[in-house]
């Protein structure tokens, strides 16, 4: 292969480019696959879910909607169309929270979907990964995980460690 640019470019290695190969097919795959469970049995797309969960799991089941969207990895505008199709279903509602800021909640009706839903979200994360991989590699794979997300988006790796750690000793049962 030529190198355009020339010699200073750290070109990958062989087993780095199959690593690279490997993750970024995974990373074009597994979210239709998610989408696609979600869609067929709730009605929802993952990030719709995703939305679902993170009020479930906030004080109040309520959560600015500037830090929903950082929070969601989605942007205001998404995050907002998104928002407007959970309020016609009456699962999310806008209220005004502290400073004037717009905060998206939770309702009762969007918690029942919550939990009607996880169940074969759940089973779906377990088939597509967690029982993919050899129980031993769970940890390895939370790791690197980890490390990726702090590499590429560093204020999002700061919250999911927060949630991280909220989350230790959570019961088995409450939705991911």
């Amino acid at each position: 292969m030529s190198t355009p640019g020339g010699d200073d470019v750290p070109w990958l290695t062989t087993d780095e480019r199959r690593a690279w190969m490997a993750l970024t097919t995974m990373i074009m795959t597994l979210p239709g696959a998610i989408d696609a469970q979600l869609k067929r049995d709730s009605g929802i797309n993952f990030f719709e879910y995703s939305i679902l969960v993170m009020l479930d799991r906030s004080p109040g089941r309520a959560v600015q909607m500037s830090v929903l969207a950082l929070y969601a990895g989605g942007s205001p505008s998404r995050l907002s169309h998104a928002v407007s199709r959970l309020e016609r279903h009456g699962w999310v509602g806008r209220r005004h929270g502290e400073n004037r800021c717009v905060e998206a909640v939770l309702t009762d009706a969007g918690a029942a979907a919550l939990v009607a839903a996880a169940p074969g979200h759940v089973r779906e994360a377990r088939r597509l990964v967690v029982d993919a991989v050899d129980p031993a590699q769970i940890g390895t794979l939370e790791h690197l995980c980890r490390q990726i997300v702090q590499a590429a988006a560093p204020e999002t790796g700061a919250r999911l460690e927060e949630n991280l750690a909220k989350g230790d000793g959570a019961p088995p049962d409450t939705p991911c």
